[in-house]
């Protein structure tokens, strides 16, 4: 094993250390960049002449056939002393997951943009990634030869291009800081006060600067595919050594005017320094390789003035890209300017959001001291061999046995009899690991103040090697200081997606990663021959444990369910699973869509809807009766506003540990990032979410009520907050059930009214501390009981949980198609009646409860019924790019998969359109194959799943529209009956034979 990377040398010392990821949408050149990045400092891993074309970190066989990156990989580099871990990540939204891992191990990112298609959806996602994780971005403009050869731009026409992208890049990250700042002063306001020095305080943070300048030396102009690339720096130093000048001040007149300034900089001044000392150069060197009887005698001019060492057989090439690379790649050496750009990130570890202070005494203060010893170690990326040691996993990923470096021992983290080694990508941010050194491995729900209850979130385990990534390669390394990016043998039993390693338990645990969307492509999987059945489930258990994103469940017909993010995730993932993991013929079923099920409402207005369920009184009661008559359920629903049920559906991750009464909590915070704080807060910033959704539902309402009605609409929608029973599905999906209300046991003086506390409100604080009608202190476990007897009382207590049981199972199963459902509140008003002394002695309890649930259960699915119901479908906000003449069938296209047109625009400068559309989940698979058949590969799409919308066609309507059509797709899969023609021609036997 060879020498470490602690102690001396570039890797050994923190300071440097460069953590460098690559971002950017798909095929804007990140592979081709690291090729020209791995060729200059990668040791002679790849020949210059291959940059670029080998797609040295596209090492796997499905990436070099799709011509895209799949996974996260990472390479050391040497430059400088320095030494730079890249790490390339993939574009395509199906594997946004790999772009979370090669995040959260990185100190700053490159973000690529294409000077022709400009800023795109994945563009956005990569920016608001490297915002919330902290990380230091820089700019790389590329592909600026297309603006010469494609589009023939003149230097002026590609300065107002360039000035514009850097522009558009800008005013993204504003918009992070600008929401950043909102939830800084919503937090000031909320919490003392709002105190003057602390809310200046914010002011000063929210500074309009523009994050990217090129003055500033992080915005970079490249053309990876030719090898070169500049700053302005650059020509600022060859200008001031040609005319004896200050290079700061040439570097001033250099920078490009952006932000506000742009335009009328750019009419005062019709050809800024820019375009005359940077542009026009360029230019003229491209022209005089590529053009119509090309001018060599300017390349030589370009050789001798710069000292360029090209070689003459170079020079004579008869193929002018080749003379052109030869010229550009010496005279602006691309690796030379991303590198040194690079180099000016140093902060090693970046500032995250900090849980509040916990307090405690005795053995707590201890624990809490060495956390903080640690926290500081942590920030201080210390080396020191008293410091704690603590890293971060942020995925496991598969190697063959074979691929292992030479000599490799055995280890036991062999998963069965596989032919697979799982290694750790892990990040070392304090200490030194070592091979053969115990650890501890703490999942994300670790809390060291509760140790005991914990075990399960921590184990020790064995570092059996440490390797340094070398792309595809590994290098062996017997020690790893903090800084270091590392793959780690041994840890294949303890972790499954990713952890923190700590030397001490006294340790927080990092917060789990953000994705940017959820595996929403679901198929079922079983092997073509039943006796491969084990060597399935265990490929699958091998396959969820080395994609990240990928999840393996088992639905309740018995069905092995992998989900992914989208088609090309899926077909990776089912081609994984035949080759490699389970090496069985597999059977894989069309693609399960999720649906939801919601209603329209009888009430001609929200407001008269309200009226109804909360005073409990309307026509549109269902009424259901135990069979043995001791309890009678009347349940009424209405749809919620889209605002709150968007919010109560985001909002699950964070309500469940809510109304569990957990202290902390992982909420989301303003950029996106998921981050732990105490339960108050998330209940606050929660509560807050909620009244901001009210107040928009109202200010949308004030537009056809008059000013009393508004009023009465937002008191009503109040009070409907704080009649919260409970949430379903699961206790924290997006339907409630309401308490009814204490008026209803009159109409049933013989019976008890089932009516629960408001718990959800209470958990949210809606109730306050004021009483009140509304406060909840009225509500029981059973009104009307005064005069009944003590069994009948018992019974009536046993009830409560019984009613949300059954309300659980009705939104967990529509009536439709037995999918959930999707913003509705339900009044259930369950009264229990007292029968004969004889039968109540015999009766069981157990069939007066189950007889229950199920009224409850069958009252909310006929109240639905009842209520115009209508299905519920995802959408995907399709981004698509192509030429004038291909625009007819590409719209061709989207009218057969039934998408909405929601914006049309040319890009400025350039033949493309960009359309933004919705489009239907159902209607999504195959797509882009579609669109690529009928376009000739001319337009490309990206599809993020965005929304759930209801289909506006009434399912019961004959003849059968597409609503009916897929809810019997649904059913049909599901087993469920469904009305249509078994027979459809039964008046005679048809053959072949045309017999009379």
């Amino acid at each position: 094993m060879e020498g470490g990377l602690a102690g001396g040398g570039a890797m050994g010392d923190c300071r440097k250390i460069r953590n460098i990821c690559i971002l950017a949408h798909v095929d804007h050149g990140k592979t081709t960049l690291a090729d020209h990045l791995i060729a200059s400092s990668g040791g002679g891993l790849v020949h210059p002449k291959l940059a670029g074309r080998l797609r040295f970190m596209d090492y796997l066989d499905e990436e070099q056939r799709r011509a895209i990156t799949m996974k996260s990989s990472s390479i050391a580099l040497q430059y400088q002393g320095y030494s730079v871990n890249l790490i390339d990540s993939p574009g395509h939204m199906d594997f946004c997951s790999e772009v979370s891992t090669a995040v959260r191990m990185s100190d700053g990112a490159l973000v690529l943009v294409d000077a022709v298609e400009g800023v795109h959806i994945q563009t956005h996602a990569v920016l608001r990634q490297a915002w919330v994780e902290k990380l230091t971005p820089c700019l790389v403009l590329n592909k600026i030869d297309r603006l010469i050869t494609e589009l023939k731009f003149t230097p002026m026409e590609a300065y107002t291009r360039l000035q514009r992208i850097v522009h558009e890049v800008n005013g993204i990250m504003s918009a992070y800081r600008s929401e950043k700042y909102l939830s800084d002063v919503d937090s000031l306001l909320a919490g003392t006060g709002g105190g003057g020095g602390d809310l200046e305080l914010v002011e000063d943070e929210g500074d309009d600067e523009d994050t990217f300048q090129p003055q500033k030396g992080n915005v970079a102009f490249a053309c990876a595919l030719d090898g070169w690339g500049f700053c302005i720096g650059r020509f600022a130093e060859i200008y001031a050594a040609k005319l004896g000048a200050s290079a700061a001040a040439l570097l001033r007149g250099l920078k490009m005017i952006v932000g506000k300034k742009g335009v009328d900089g750019a009419g005062k001044d019709p050809e800024p320094m820019f375009v005359q000392f940077v542009l026009k150069p360029l230019w003229q060197v491209y022209e005089a390789a590529l053009g119509d009887g090309g001018d060599r005698g300017v390349l030589e001019k370009v050789i001798k003035s710069f000292n360029l060492s090209v070689l003459p057989r170079e020079l004579q090439n008869r193929d002018p890209k080749l003379v052109l690379q030869a010229v550009m790649s010496r005279w602006l050496p691309l690796s030379e300017a991303v590198l040194s750009m690079s180099l000016r990130i140093s902060r090693l570890m970046p500032r995250r959001e900090e849980p509040a202070a916990v307090t405690g005494g005795g053995g707590a203060s201890e624990i809490i001291s060495e956390s903080e010893r640690v926290r500081s170690s942590v920030e201080a990326c210390d080396s020191g061999d008293d410091a704690p040691c603590v890293a971060f996993v942020s995925k496991m990923f598969a190697v063959p046995f074979r691929m292992l470096p030479a000599g490799a021992a055995p280890a036991d983290d062999a998963a069965g009899d596989s032919e697979e080694c799982f290694l750790a990508f892990a990040r070392i941010f304090s200490g030194v690991f070592r091979a053969g050194q115990r650890v501890l491995v703490l999942s994300s729900l670790y809390d060291p103040l509760k140790r005991e209850s914990m075990e399960k979130h921590i184990q020790p385990a064995e570092l059996h090697s440490l390797y340094l990534m070398m792309g595809q390669g590994l290098k062996p390394v017997a020690a790893a200081s903090a800084g270091n990016v590392v793959a780690i043998r041994g840890l294949g039993r303890q972790i499954l997606k990713s952890a923190t390693l700590s030397s001490t338990v006294n340790c927080w645990p990092f917060s789990s990663l953000m994705f940017q969307v959820a595996p929403t492509l679901k198929v079922a999987i079983e092997p073509s021959d039943p006796a491969d059945m084990a060597a399935l489930a265990r490929g699958l258990r091998l396959l969820d444990h080395a994609d990240p994103f990928v999840e393996v469940t088992v639905s309740s017909r018995g069905e092995h369910v992998l989900a992914a993010a989208g088609e090309v995730h899926l077909e990776r993932c089912i081609k994984d699973l035949k080759d490699r993991f389970a090496k069985v013929s597999l059977e894989v079923s069309p693609p399960l869509v999720s649906y939801r099920e919601t209603i329209e409402g009888n009430a001609p207005t929200p407001l008269e809807a309200l009226k109804v369920v909360l005073s409990g009184a309307g026509d549109g009661v269902v009424e259901r009766t135990t069979p043995n008559g001791r309890c009678l359920v009347r349940v009424q629903v209405m749809k919620l506003p889209g605002s709150l049920t968007k919010v109560l559906d985001d909002g699950a991750a964070v309500l469940g540990p809510v109304l569990e009464g957990k202290e902390r909590v992982a909420v989301t915070g303003a950029g996106g990032g998921e981050h732990r704080q105490s339960g108050d807060s998330a209940v606050e910033a929660l509560k807050k979410r909620i009244l901001d959704a009210v107040d928009s539902e109202v200010e949308a309402a004030s537009e056809h009520l008059d000013g009393d009605k508004v009023e009465r609409y937002q008191s009503s929608l109040l009070l409907l907050l704080r009649r919260m029973w409970a949430l379903g599905p699961r206790h924290v999906g997006p339907n409630i059930l309401l308490v009814p209300p204490s008026g209803a046991a009159a109409d049933y003086r013989e019976g008890i009214l089932i009516a629960g506390p408001p718990q959800v409100s209470e958990r949210l604080g809606f109730l306050g501390g004021g009483g009140g009608s509304d406060s909840g202190a009225q509500y029981t476990a059973a009104t009307g009981a005064e005069n009944a007897g003590e069994l009948l009382s018992l019974e009536a207590e046993g009830l409560k949980s019984i009613v949300v049981s059954g309300f659980q199972l009705a939104t967990a199963a529509g009536p439709l198609c037995e999918e959930p459902m999707w913003g509705l509140a339900f009044l259930v008003e369950a009264f229990l009646f007292p029968g004969v002394a004889e039968q109540q002695q015999q009766q069981q309890q157990q069939d007066l409860y189950g007889q229950a649930m199920t009224a409850v259960k069958e009252a909310c699915r006929a109240a639905v019924l009842r209520s115009k119901p209508r299905l519920v479908e995802g959408m995907y906000f399709c981004e698509l790019n192509t030429t004038t003449e291909h625009l007819g069938p590409m719209y061709a296209v989207l009218s057969r998969r039934r998408a909405r047109i929601l914006k049309e625009e040319m890009q400025e400068g350039s033949p493309l359109f960009t359309v933004h559309a919705y489009v239907p989940v159902a209607e999504s698979f195959g797509f882009a194959d579609e669109l690529r058949r009928w376009t000739s590969g001319a337009a490309s799409a990206l599809l993020v799943l965005s929304h759930w919308e209801a289909l506006p066609e009434d399912p019961f309507f004959r003849p059968p529209n597409t609503a009916r059509k897929l809810i019997d797709a649904v059913r049909r899969r599901k087993g469920l009956p469904v009305e249509e023609k078994v027979v459809r021609h039964a008046t005679k036997q048809r053959t072949l034979a045309r017999k009379v």
